[in-house]
C-alpha cells in the first residue's frame, strides 16, 4: 500500500498541475501594446470594432491592448456636428509596441429639411454601441436602441442591412421597402450574444495523465 507519506506527495503535485491546466483554457491574456490615435477634434470617441475606447484630449488618446488578444479590425472616430470617421486596421502592434492611426473630421453639413427628395430610415437594435451599415456602408451607432439615417429618395436604393458589434453575431437582412420623401420606413435588428468558447478538454486529460504518471512512480518505489 501506498504510504500516507506518498499519498501526501501525490496531493501536492495534482494541486500544483492543477492551475497550470486551467490556465490553457484560461482568457486571452499575454503582454500589452498600444494604440495611438490621433484627432484634430479634442472630446471625439474612439471605438475599436463597435466598443467605445476613450475621448481624444490635447488631440490623441492611446488604447492599451494585449499583443496576444484578437486582432481588432476597424475603429471610429465620432462626435456631434462632425462627420464620422472610420478606418481599417491592418496591423496589431507586438509586446510593448505603439502603433500611430489617424482620424480626421471634417465639420457635419447640415441636415437637409424634413421633406422634399429626402427619406429616413430608423434602424432599431436591442444593443446600444452596435454599428449599422446599409450596404455596407456605415452610417452611424445604434443609441437607445435606435438609430435614425437620412436617405435621397432620388439615389440607389439600398438592398441590405447590417447591425454588428464585437461579442455578437452580425445581423444582415434585406431592404424591401423605401421612403418616399419625408417618410420614415422602420427596420429591425436583433443581435444575439456569442457563447462562450467550450473548455478544452486537454486540461482535464494533462491531470489524468499526471496523475497516473505519478501513482506510477510512487508505487516502483513501493516495490
Amino acid at each position: 500500500m501506498v504510504s500516507i507519506k506518498n499519498w501526501m506527495v501525490l496531493f501536492i503535485a495534482v494541486a500544483m498541475i492543477l492551475p497550470a491546466a486551467s490556465a490553457m483554457t484560461g482568457p486571452i491574456g499575454g503582454d500589452k501594446a498600444w494604440f495611438k490615435v490621433y484627432s484634430n477634434v479634442d472630446g471625439a470617441h474612439v471605438y475599436f470594432d463597435g466598443e467605445y475606447m476613450g475621448d481624444i484630449v490635447n488631440g490623441e488618446l492611446y488604447v492599451p491592448v494585449y499583443s496576444t488578444a484578437t486582432p481588432v479590425s476597424g475603429y471610429r472616430v465620432e462626435k456631434d456636428g462632425y462627420t464620422t470617421f472610420y478606418d481599417d486596421i491592418h496591423h496589431h502592434p507586438i509586446q510593448g509596441e505603439v502603433f500611430d492611426l489617424y482620424a480626421t473630421l471634417q465639420p457635419a453639413q447640415p441636415p437637409a429639411p424634413i421633406g422634399g427628395s429626402t427619406g429616413y430610415y430608423t434602424v432599431y437594435a436591442n444593443v446600444d454601441g452596435a454599428s449599422v451599415y446599409f450596404d455596407n456602408e456605415y452610417k452611424g451607432t445604434i443609441s437607445n436602441g435606435e438609430l435614425t439615417t437620412q436617405v435621397y429618395v432620388t439615389g440607389t436604393p439600398y438592398q441590405t442591412y447590417r447591425v454588428s458589434k464585437a461579442g455578437y453575431s452580425d445581423f444582415t437582412s434585406q431592404i424591401t421597402d423605401w421612403p418616399a420623401a419625408g417618410e420614415t420606413v422602420k427596420l429591425h435588428a436583433t443581435l444575439q450574444q456569442q457563447p462562450e468558447p467550450a473548455p478544452s478538454p486537454v486540461s482535464l486529460l494533462t491531470v489524468l495523465a499526471a496523475f497516473a504518471g505519478i501513482a506510477l512512480i510512487l508505487s516502483r518505489r513501493k516495490d
